[in-house]
């Protein structure tokens, strides 16, 4: 049965969760393969007169996607290349008189990609990473899954909207995995603050920790969060909630004791991160908030001596988590964890040159952001960790892309 389209999780994987450890380690290797995934996925077209299975198109262009095309143009061009070989195993139609596999033109799988519907198939990508989550079982014991949440703009879309704001956004990646669970459009009538809850809800993020940028530390979402799913957060804190930051500010920090820090060197810095816990419950007019975390960063470049200063940065955060369920070196973990998403965010716009794209008509730009997001996570829990590197090396060798987990069936 196919899955609701407002729902990133695939009912019958939600069902993973009810089942022993033991059975989900055995069901890691039998997860719903993508293509099982993307059948739920309603075809736009007429049928009469379809050649092309729906499910066969979005396969093939999530296949060049991973072998790196940016565009319709570059998708159209990897499919009709393609060896007769992964034509067959994508599902692509073969003609039975002729003999051979007739791959679809780019003018087919554009019409497709701009036609389709992007919040289906936002569900039926976020459903297959999720699935092999579930069936891998519960992180180590103490440990507490991570989800986070923020919002990204498609830039190139800019000139084509009528409004000038471009196609914008929101999703929740998984800290751990880093791979993209749910995403969903906000736009001008539907702001990214609107969607948050809509988003995170299918996702059944009981007992789990979300992670958020100050947009979203909102009363409602705190309770929607804490008080509805049974899930924690942490939300970071801005001057754009000038009330809510003077309160934090105010709190007596120097009389707290430092309770985690880090020393590390990389990108051409020195960095010391220091981190500091208080109860919140009497200094704080927000909603769970268990204590109030104070975050000071001290940079330094490396080839620039001793005797140049420390540049300090100080940022706050709340959070539903009491001293006895997180140890301050994991509530450091989280926070710095969240920006795996704008990790994320830098691979779609280097590598896949996403904010250059010109991709801009119909649901075409969400549909290829989706895409990107499906295979930078495939590459990730196959094991790449440079996923540039991962598409230059597919690239290379069409075949390559078979070997993807979950591309094909088994």
């Amino acid at each position: 049965m196919p899955a609701l389209s407002s729902s990133p999780i695939s009912p019958a994987l939600g069902q993973l969760q009810d089942l022993p450890a033991s059975d989900r380690a055995v069901l890691t290797a039998e997860c719903p393969g993508l293509a099982g995934c993307l059948a739920c996925v309603p075809d736009p077209r007429d049928p009469r007169g379809v050649r092309h299975a729906l499910t066969s198109l979005l396969l093939a262009a999530t296949a060049a996607v991973l072998a790196g095309a940016r565009s319709f143009t570059a998708v159209g061009e990897w499919v009709a290349d393609a060896p007769p070989q992964v034509l067959a195993l994508l599902g692509t139609r073969r003609d039975p008189l002729a003999g051979r596999f007739t791959p679809p033109d780019e003018a087919a799988i554009r019409r497709v990609l701009e036609t389709v519907d992007a919040d289906a198939l936002d569900a039926a990508a976020g459903s297959w990473p999720a699935g092999r989550l579930l069936a891998a079982g519960t992180p180590a014991p103490r440990t507490r899954r991570a989800v986070a949440a923020d919002g990204k703009t498609v830039r190139g879309t800019r000139h084509a909207s009528a409004d000038g704001q471009g196609v914008h956004l929101l999703a929740a990646a998984g800290q751990q995995a880093g791979v993209v669970l749910a995403q969903a459009k906000a736009d001008g009538k539907t702001s990214e603050i609107t969607r948050f809850a809509p988003l995170l809800a299918p996702l059944e993020p009981a007992g789990q920790v979300v992670t958020a940028d100050a947009l979203h530390t909102q009363h409602e979402h705190a309770r929607f969060l804490v008080s509805q799913k049974k899930a924690h957060c942490i939300l970071i804190v801005k001057n754009s909630q000038p009330g809510l930051h003077a309160q934090l500010a105010r709190l007596p920090w120097p009389q707290v004791p430092v309770a985690w820090d880090a020393r590390e060197q990389g990108h051409g810095r020195a960095e010391w991160r220091t981190l500091k816990l208080t109860a919140a419950a009497a200094g704080i007019a927000f909603p769970h908030a268990a204590q109030a975390i104070r975050i000071t960063r001290r940079r330094r470049p490396l080839n620039s001596g001793k005797a140049t200063r420390w540049s300090t940065g100080t940022s706050y955060a709340i959070t539903s988590l009491g001293a006895g369920q997180a140890t301050p070196a994991q509530l450091a973990a989280w926070l710095r964890g969240h920006w795996a998403i704008e990790a994320l965010h830098h691979i779609r716009d280097v590598t896949y040159g996403e904010d250059a794209s010109q991709v801009h008509a119909g649901n075409g730009p969400q549909v290829m952001a989706t895409l990107r997001n499906l295979s930078t996570g495939m590459m990730k829990l196959a094991g790449h960790r440079n996923i540039a590197a991962a598409t230059r090396r597919y690239s290379r060798d069409a075949t390559r892309v078979l070997a993807v987990p979950g591309l094909i069936p088994p």
